[in-house]
């Protein structure tokens, strides 16, 4: 029965992530946090730390229009090779099998893996009017390149209407494959400060030197942003590189256990956000944007964990901030998937914005 049982889970974890249809949530499931809910295009208020439903019509935001005699910014486009780092050299990689449930440990899995050399491509998003050598806030986005093109006429219209400072954008590409075992899932699942640091150590100088920015060292102008895993990696960026981030901005947070490989520390991986860390430790000078789609991903059988469950990982979230009096806003998008990509036709100048109210530069003594 035992092996039955086990051969079922492995099925099931195999499978469930591309083919499971996860179920329709409803903000006022048991469980859930108090939401207020938003009229048809409306977004929250940009001085509210709350929770809000919006959807499941979007109007897409106006600030993606390009508007005539709004200044440009600049892109640019840069790879690192990973024989040329020090950290995260060499990369790594599945094998050819399976992931196994680990037996004695609900709460991770047994990979095979592989070194690998990979490179990484680098976009950055310069803002118009930028002099060189004045020091500039700045968004680190994951999952790049693209963003930095693709969010290039929202951050000019933000920027030309003083909505949010002239920042430099960098995105940056993953070094390939997805969770346990794979290189992104090293990067940005594993809860400790090596990808900010990887950031810090090797693609920041890089950006300096290529791109000729300055860019700032103060971790209020700094920011994170993600979707997914990359969603999560940017708060634990935040949270264990706090001297370097302080604004975070996540889409479909994976704020459930997906490290790898076990790190007994941290046994819940990223589910420890709401479940031990933010309740427990020191508030941190974090502000942070939440968002998560009413079907958003549910893989009840990964792990026979119990934490693998989006939406419950991200109200868990909001629940957690508010109670600790951190500087959040939480976003429930009805009819959204995954990476809640029609939201954010919407909401994404707005989370923007919000994530950089506030931010004021440091004078020069």
């Amino acid at each position: 029965m035992f092996k039955l049982r086990m051969a079922v889970l492995l099925t099931l974890f195999a499978s469930s992530i591309s083919s499971a249809q996860p179920p329709v949530r409803k903000y006022d499931d048991k469980g859930a946090p108090p939401f207020k809910v938003l009229k048809e295009g409306e977004n929250p208020p940009l001085d509210a730390y709350d929770n809000f439903v919006i959807g499941p019509k979007y109007v897409p935001a106006p600030e993606r229009k390009k508007v005539e005699g709004v200044p440009e910014g600049k892109v640019e486009q840069f790879e690192i090779d990973s024989k040329d780092t020090k950290l995260f050299n060499p990369g790594t990689s599945r094998g050819k099998t399976t992931p196994k449930l680990d037996p004695n440990n609900p709460k991770t899995v047994i990979v095979e893996t592989h070194a690998i050399d990979y490179k990484r491509k680098i976009g950055v998003y310069i803002p118009p009017g930028y002099k060189e050598g004045t020091e500039a806030p700045f968004m680190v986005v994951h999952d790049g390149p693209g963003q930095a093109a693709g969010y290039k006429t929202i951050l000019d219209n933000l920027i030309a209407q003083k909505r949010i400072p002239p920042i430099v954008l960098i995105s940056i590409q993953n070094g390939g494959g997805d969770a346990q075992g794979h290189e992104r899932g090293k990067e940005y699942d594993n809860m400790n400060g090596d990808y900010a640091t990887y950031i810090e150590d090797e693609v920041l100088p890089r950006v300096e030197k290529n791109c000729k920015v300055k860019l700032t060292k103060d971790p209020d102008g700094r920011a994170a942003m993600g979707s997914s895993s990359g969603g999560s990696c940017a708060l634990i960026m935040a949270w264990f590189r706090n001297d370097l981030y302080h604004r975070v901005l996540t889409t479909s947070g994976t704020f459930v256990n997906q490290a790898w490989p076990f790190d007994p520390k941290y046994p819940d991986g990223a589910w420890g956000f709401h479940e031990t860390l933010i309740p427990k430790e020191p508030k941190k000078p974090i502000r942070i944007f939440l968002s998560v789609g009413d079907r958003d991903s549910l893989n009840p059988n990964v792990m026979r964990d119990g934490m693998h469950d989006w939406v419950e990982a991200n109200h868990r979230m909001a629940k957690v901030l508010k109670e600790k009096g951190y500087e959040y806003q939480y976003l429930f998008c009805l009819g959204q998937g995954h990476g809640i990509g029609g939201a954010q036709q919407q909401f994404l100048p707005h989370a923007i914005e919000w994530v950089w109210k506030g931010y004021a530069p440091k004078k020069d003594k």
